[in-house]
């Protein structure tokens, strides 16, 4: 009788789940497009300045403790999307990228439920009130993407070359072992190959949380060139390439990464970005160095390192 009474409680919640989920969409569904996507760019807007202004509030609201910085880093970036929607409310990717920071919210929720000790009320409360908006996002984004025309889309494109002492078969065989790329790439935390071409990658993002997406090699001629890009659902539509050619005077070889990419809340996604220390191009930059670092010397040179080689040297 016991299992008999569980499973009817579970067959009841998720019909009702479901029975919300389909009174949203016909609410959804009966509003202007634009006027809806207009209203979601005010509410990011207004929620994002709650989290940079007064973050404090944000958590006695919300039952989270101690991350005023991963909320004021949430405002930036609701700030953004907002301005995005509004400045183009007929581009679908805008309201994604509201769909994007609603998993990061969820996620910090989900973070912030084991330490709630007293606020436990709040934060589910909270945890639920995402999740309803989240259904009117992905519902109104899907609604927008299909009127979106060719032209609706902001592309953006980053670049940095390095020249390395090292020959151009031997840096294309690093790179190609995908498994190598974290040990130079910043934010990477994983490639897993799937079969020659396709791979699994998992990335740090803001707020202590993580994005994954599965990318593919689109073009790959041996100590030359390794071009890729996303596949499937991806919170970061991207292409890129990396040229490996030799360095004029027989100085090793010169390496050219070339990105193009969908930031999140498009131009402006990008410039806040760059506020936040996540340009991808300072990053590209970086991530080359290590590069260089790495297959020149067999380590990458923190400031721990630089530290101790001074001591050493004194």
């Amino acid at each position: 009788m016991a299992v008999e009474a569980v499973e009817r409680s579970v067959t009841d919640l998720g019909r009702r789940a479901g029975s919300t989920l389909d009174e949203i969409r016909r609410r959804v569904d009966t509003v202007d497009p634009e006027r809806l996507a207009r209203a979601l760019g005010w509410l990011s807007i207004g929620l994002g300045l709650a989290e940079i202004v007064t973050p404090r509030l944000v958590e006695t609201l919300t039952g989270i403790r101690d991350r005023r910085g991963a909320l004021r880093l949430a405002g930036a970036r609701e700030l953004a999307t907002g301005i995005g929607i509004l400045s183009r409310p007929r581009d679908a990717r805008w309201l994604w990228a509201r769909v994007a920071g609603d998993a990061m919210d969820l996620a910090l929720l989900g973070e912030a439920l084991p330490r709630s000790n007293g606020t436990t009320g709040r934060v589910v409360a909270a945890t639920a009130a995402v999740v309803g908006v989240t259904a009117i996002d992905a519902l109104s984004a899907d609604r927008v993407g299909r009127d979106a025309k060719p032209g609706d889309e902001i592309a953006a494109s980053a670049g940095a070359t390095v020249t390395i002492n090292r020959s151009a078969a031997e840096l294309y065989r690093f790179w190609r072992d995908l498994r190598q790329l974290p040990r130079f790439m910043k934010h990477v935390v994983s490639v897993e190959p799937i079969g020659d071409r396709r791979s699994h990658w998992v990335a740090a993002a803001p707020a202590g949380t993580r994005i994954e997406w599965d990318a593919e090699i689109v073009e790959d001629r041996p100590n030359e060139r390794i071009g890729w890009r996303s596949v499937g659902v991806a919170a970061v539509h991207h292409a890129g390439s990396v040229r490996f050619e030799p360095a004029p005077g027989g100085r090793g070889t010169k390496v050219t990464v070339e990105l193009r990419y969908h930031p999140p809340g498009g131009a402006v996604g990008a410039f806040v970005a760059k506020l936040l220390g996540r340009d991808p191009a300072q990053q590209a930059q970086e991530d080359l160095r290590r590069f260089k670092q790495l297959v020149e010397t067999g380590e990458i040179a923190t400031n721990a390192m630089r530290a101790d080689a001074k001591e050493a040297a004194r």
